[in-house]
């Protein structure tokens, strides 16, 4: 038990991009060249395959300025960008009344997360974003850099080991959860999911990719999950798994 006090609520980890938010924030602000869509004959096409995904938006960012994309279309986007359903209630009853923390870590950027939480008023619900840093240059580019530099996750990308940063930030608290609950849809999100404890809880989105992921990794490498998952469409059904394990723990 590591001798810390138990905490009063668990702690909620979410990634972002089809987990938060119902699509990918950027491939959808690659739907802003005048294309609408990176071209096949741009020299940036495919480039994600051989430097990794960060530097690959990098590269977008600075063709959508070359075609006068504006920062205030970028950031308009990302505010017309619609919630998973049931996922705002998530956040803000997890929140208000079971006294969760929220933590989000995702591969998509400082800019886009920050902007879509403080557009709808959830910016005071979550205690940290880990996400890859960004920042507007002066002359309008959209500069993005890695979180981390990493080698020693090969379940993770060099830039982002979610499972590490969940772990640092649990060793960091003070106080102990009662449960940790994952929520998250993609590849990236099987490392911390592998982490998790029995009492935990995975919130697998239904229909994407770490849902095929979990047999894959067990069949081929004997990696197990040893929580609990949970296959969800809605936040709303999270909401309630998680509701049935606190009243468990309070009785």
């Amino acid at each position: 038990m590591s001798g810390k006090d138990v905490g009063s609520g668990p702690l909620l980890a979410f990634d972002f991009d089809h987990t938060v938010v119902h699509l990918n924030t950027d491939v959808e602000v690659q739907k802003l060249h005048p294309d609408g869509k990176i071209p096949e004959t741009s020299e940036i096409h495919g480039l994600y395959s051989k430097v990794g995904w960060t530097k690959f938006m990098g590269e977008v960012f600075k063709l959508l300025h070359h075609h006068n994309v504006k920062k205030e279309n970028i950031l308009t986007l990302m505010e017309s960008l619609e919630f998973t359903p049931g996922m705002v209630d998530l956040l803000r009853k997890s929140a208000e009344e079971h006294n969760a923390k929220i933590i989000i870590i995702s591969d998509s950027n400082s800019v886009f997360i920050n902007h879509i939480l403080e557009t709808h008023n959830l910016q005071h619900l979550v205690d940290v974003v880990y996400t890859n840093p960004a920042t507007w240059k002066e002359d309008g580019v959209l500069e993005i850099k890695p979180y981390h530099h990493q080698t020693d996750c090969d379940l993770s990308t060099e830039n982002l080991c979610k499972g590490l940063i969940l772990e640092e930030y649990i060793k960091n608290q003070s106080a102990q959860f009662p449960f940790v609950v994952y929520v998250g849809d993609g590849g990236n999100d099987f490392c911390p999911a592998l982490r998790l404890a029995c009492d935990d809880l995975v919130c697998v989105r239904e229909g994407y990719s770490l849902q095929k992921q979990i047999p894959k990794h067990k069949e081929e490498r004997g990696l197990q999950i040893k929580s609990e998952i949970l296959y969800w469409k809605s936040g709303d059904e999270i909401l309630s798994r998680i509701q049935e394990k606190l009243k468990k723990e309070n009785e």
